[in-house]
């Protein structure tokens, strides 16, 4: 895999690890997933975005190329490869997500549209697992078979505006229900997929039961159609002056939305043990994608500091300054970081997502801080083609910083981890002590006295 033409796909180090840990139909899919990115859809993302058209227009936009790239993938069987038939029996795919992690990769180096070819692309991906999980059977009759089709596209409503959300406890969205109804009212915005013409079906979490005396068992997850009356987006925000057009990242307001009562998903109080279960592994999949990115930066930085055409005071770029430096330095965080989620796959494999808890919190800040340093190194090889239009790697840059947010914000899974290394501290403690204590043995038997 490692010798690919075009490609590294992952280093021989890694790739030694991990290959007997590949099924044959895995290997297959992953040979096949290369050869259509490679030769179907990186040649086709040029063409893709200047199909975007302009001002309005690019909100009711359904791409045509996109569309034709879909129905290839499908025909090559390389279609909802993020769900696990061991997770999800009744919609998986045979592949575990440590081969699903390797794909990922591959899918990052094309950027956000490549995901969403072979339909797996956020948040339709975390939303089908929720529908998968704890969809009742007419909900998953309803919107998650469409989804699984591609037939529409979907959003997931949590973040509020005026509201510190990266504590989901302080969401102040009602949820409440009237008779045989539900009925809704909130502020959300950042609320991805909603301004896509195709979006059909709004997952909102809102607070049912303000009053539960435990503050994780007062929101609720509610299914609302993208037309329901009282939805209005208000308008889709702006990352670094992109708007992500046509999902976008939109302003929503829910104002007294009524929906069935059979449009709450899984029961009410329900929220938070549905948003950690969809969030485990779609960190895992951000982190292999943004590795994808960080990949496809070093190798747009080489080509550019290898180029005759780019030569500068009669030298090549990479004999400039600390070039080459800033190469033997991204391939090095790109392999640490590598293998760093590859663990955290293995161990939802084995244990689940609530087993890999560790291991998903540190890649989570870890792997975007360090695919933004590789794509800013590139960037400066760049110069001022980088950060322009003419390049990807200033919207790239620009999506990735945006993952520092998303998923919950760095600094609550630095705490979080912290928090979980400081309950070692007793055992670790004892165990110095113990140490301590046949030391002092060891002294006394060889009679010397200690020199530190």
């Amino acid at each position: 895999m490692s010798s690919h033409p075009i490609i590294e796909l992952t280093s021989p180090a890694s790739w030694a690890m991990i290959e007997d840990k590949f099924s044959p139909f895995a290997k297959e899919t992953l040979a096949k997933l290369i050869k259509f990115q490679q030769e179907e859809v990186w040649p086709a993302m040029r063409v893709y975005h200047a199909q975007l058209p302009d001002g309005a227009e690019r909100w009711q936009t359904v791409i045509p190329v996109m569309a034709d790239l879909k129905k290839r993938a499908r025909a090559l069987g390389l279609w909802n490869l993020f769900l696990s038939k061991a997770h999800y029996p009744a919609h998986g795919v045979p592949l575990t997500n440590l081969e699903y992690a390797v794909m990922a990769e591959v899918l990052g180096r094309g950027g956000h549209a490549a995901s969403e070819t072979v339909n797996c692309s956020a948040p339709d991906t975390g939303n089908m697992e929720v529908l998968a999980r704890y969809g009742s059977p007419e909900q998953q009759k309803k919107w998650l078979v469409p989804l699984l089709n591609g037939e529409i596209r979907s959003s997931f409503a949590m973040t509020e505006r005026f509201v510190a959300s990266s504590d989901a406890t302080n969401i102040r969205t009602s949820i409440r229900q009237e008779g045989d109804e539900i009925v809704i009212n909130g502020h959300k915005w950042w609320i991805s997929g909603a301004g896509d013409p195709r979006c059909a079906v709004h997952l909102v979490l809102g607070k049912s039961d303000a009053q539960n005396a435990d503050r994780y068992r007062q929101q609720s997850i509610v299914l609302v159609p993208a037309d329901a009356p009282g939805v209005r987006v208000v308008r889709p925000m702006k990352v670094f002056g992109y708007d992500d057009a046509p999902e976008g990242h939109c302003e929503i307001i829910y104002d007294n939305v009524r929906v069935p009562l059979s449009n709450l998903v899984l029961g009410w109080g329900k929220g938070f043990e549905i948003i950690q279960g969809r969030l485990g592994p779609g960190r895992i999949h951000h982190c292999m994608r943004s590795i994808g990115a960080a990949q496809n930066a070093l190798d747009l930085m080489l080509a550019r500091v290898t180029d005759p055409s780019r030569k500068t005071f009669g030298k090549y770029l990479y004999e400039h300054g600390t070039v080459i430096a800033d190469i033997a330095k991204s391939r090095a965080e790109i392999e640490s970081a590598r293998l760093l989620v590859l663990s955290a796959a293995i161990q939802i494999d084995k244990y689940k997502a609530k087993g890999a808890l560790k291991e998903i919190g540190i890649a989570k800040f870890v792997v975007p801080s360090m695919a933004l340093q590789v794509v800013d190194r590139a960037m400066q090889a760049f110069g001022a083609e980088g950060v322009c239009q003419d390049q990807t790697l200033a919207a790239t840059w620009a999506g990735l910083r945006t993952l520092r947010f998303a998923d919950g914000p760095d600094a609550v899974h630095i705490q979080q981890i912290g928090q979980r290394e400081l309950k070692r501290a007793p055992e670790v403690t004892r165990r110095f002590d113990e140490v301590r204590k046949r030391e002092k043995e060891v002294f006394a038997k060889y009679g010397v006295n200690a020199h530190l």
